[in-house]
């Protein structure tokens, strides 16, 4: 087997990293150690793997370090070498234990692989327990209002809300239960197709305002079961790798508050309240909130997540980064053509250059990426299920990332290099169906109609 300098290289500083004592070596011996742990590929580029738990790339014209998935062809990797002395790193790319021991989770979209039975029970539970009558029980208040209809409970929003913010890449089978059993309650259908439902990011201001809104009319009470309902929400959809990670960043968030009920009554709105929580949220979990906290931070990350999940088409020849690009043009030039050159300033020069080339000349071979009829091109059809959920749920992300710098409406039906991919998963057979419930505990036949028709009704 080919040595790999690059998976050598993770493993050491992983180790490193995660060993009790680098958190006391000072920051100048940190970057010495982190220095005898940088590689150079033969066109001369240094990288470095480091925050986050991720490679950063320098061509050494600039003093920049840009992050930047690796180079996929082994004979690229196995060539790589240490650098001569003197290469500077920046201190604010060194890792910390938290960016090695903190999981990424899962970058699939919720098409192809479904939600477990175990999740979707729990959650319709929780739902169910949202219903209940109660005399204080709010209605929906703040963005969340006009989706709902009016007369539904906060809590039942509560449970939704923390489902999309949770959600990696909000991109639903149709067909999905954990969409479906919130039929009865969604005032208008959803955007997408019988294929997909392609929902919108949910911002955490969103979430916030539920609570926000009856501590304001002096029902602290009221607001502190809100929380709760969204931290045990957050707790039920842990298992899931597409949602695990922002789950926990909202559990640590919102934890401290159900122990201390007036840690935040000095924030006296939505907004005030969001930037509260951030606050509270631990750097292991900052990845998770980069889409708060740094929109153009997390479109590079989602970006390298895209270029990951390309890794299979490097075993015919291609780089996944230039095709990553090259996706991203055919995204920009379908939906928002206007919005291309907002971009360029958080690409990194290689990525700017494959990007700019796919845009700007019709006949560039690039665009031999670009989906066509509404299939992928030719060897970009990834080569099982997992991994066509994987760039769906990654092309989706960083459309919806890019949408956001940009101040561009998501398109209801998907990008178009997202949607292409959704033609991989749809003859395939969902997940094995589980054994029908008891008739005695199962949903009554008339709820599960209702939900069912209007959640496929467009």
């Amino acid at each position: 087997m080919q040595w790999d300098p690059f998976a050598a290289i993770e493993r050491d500083v992983r180790a490193m990293v995660a060993d009790p004592r680098w958190a006391d070596v000072p920051p100048a011996t940190q970057l010495q150690a982190m220095a005898a742990r940088l590689l150079r590929t033969e066109d001369g580029a240094c990288w470095m793997f480091g925050a986050h738990a991720r490679w950063y790339r320098t061509d050494g014209s600039e003093a920049a370090w840009h992050l930047s998935a690796p180079p996929a062809a082994p004979a690229i990797r196995a060539a790589a070498r240490p650098p001569q002395p003197g290469v500077p790193i920046p201190e604010g790319l060194l890792p910390g234990p938290a960016d090695v021991t903190a999981g990424r989770g899962s970058t699939q979209a919720f098409v192809g692989p479904d939600v477990s039975r175990e999740v979707t029970e729990r959650v319709r539970g929780l739902l169910t327990e949202a219903c209940r009558p109660r005399e204080d029980a709010p209605l929906v208040s703040g963005p969340l209002r006009d989706l709902f209809y009016g007369d539904v409970t906060a809590g039942v929003a509560a449970v939704w809300g923390t489902i999309m913010w949770c959600a990696y890449a909000p991109a639903f089978d149709g067909n999905e239960v954990l969409l479906s059993m919130f039929g009865e309650f969604l005032r208008r259908p959803l955007p997408g197709d019988d294929w997909v439902r392609w929902l919108p990011p949910m911002p955490l201001e969103a979430l916030a305002a539920l609570y926000c809104e009856p501590l304001g009319h002096g029902a602290q009470g009221a607001a502190l079961r809100l929380v709760a309902v969204m931290a045990d929400t957050a707790r039920v959809l842990l298992p899931d790798g597409r949602f695990t990670p922002r789950a926990h960043a909202l559990i640590a968030m919102l934890e401290p508050l159900l122990a201390r009920p007036w840690l935040d009554h000095a924030a006296r709105d939505a907004a005030a309240l969001r930037d509260a929580w951030l606050a509270r949220c631990p750097r292991g979990r900052a990845a998770a909130v980069l889409a708060e906290t740094s929109p153009e931070d997390h479109f590079r990350h989602t970006l390298y997540d895209l270029v990951e999940a390309l890794a299979f088409a490097a075993g015919d020849g291609a780089d996944p980064r230039v095709v990553a690009a090259s996706l991203l043009a055919a995204d920009v030039h379908e939906v928002a053509p206007e919005a291309a050159a907002r971009l360029y300033p958080y690409l990194d020069p290689e990525l700017r250059r494959t990007y700019y080339l796919a845009l700007a000349e019709p006949g560039h071979p690039l665009r031999g990426c670009w989906p066509e009829d509404g299939a992928p091109a030719d060897g970009l059809r990834p080569p099982d299920r997992a991994s066509a959920a994987a760039l769906l749920g990654a092309g989706y992300a960083t459309g919806l990332a890019w949408c956001g710098l940009t101040g561009t409406e998501p398109p209801a039906r998907g990008f178009p290099a997202s949607a292409a991919t959704v033609s991989c998963l749809i003859g395939q057979r969902d997940d094995p169906l589980p054994a029908a419930l008891p008739e005695e505990t199962g949903p009554s036949s008339e709820a599960t109609e209702t939900s069912g028709e209007w959640i496929h009704h467009t």
